[in-house]
């Protein structure tokens, strides 16, 4: 009887699972932007910090430390969008 009432949790369980699949969150096409460019700095920050474990020159390190500084406003100005990026200064 215990072994009836175990597959109908589990059948319910899947049951529930199968919902869950079939009704896909609705995004607007905003916040799939957002997403999609939250995921493209966040794989630029991994790069760079990869890059500064074997940079060997000063100056190409200080440039990776300054590109993920840069990385890391530009991502938490996506979790807060009242943030605004300053601008980079012309050369």
């Amino acid at each position: 009887m215990a072994r009836g009432w175990e597959s109908k949790s589990i059948e319910a369980q899947q049951e529930a699972a199968a919902e869950r699949r079939a009704k896909p969150a609705a995004v607007t096409s905003e916040e799939s932007a957002r997403r999609a460019e939250r995921a493209t700095l966040s794989l630029a920050r991994t790069r760079a910090l990869a890059d500064l474990q074997h940079a060997c020159a000063p100056a190409h390190r200080a440039m990776l430390e300054q590109a993920i500084a840069d990385l890391d406003q530009r991502l938490a100005a996506l979790e807060n969008p009242n943030t605004q990026i300053p601008k980079p200064k012309s050369q």
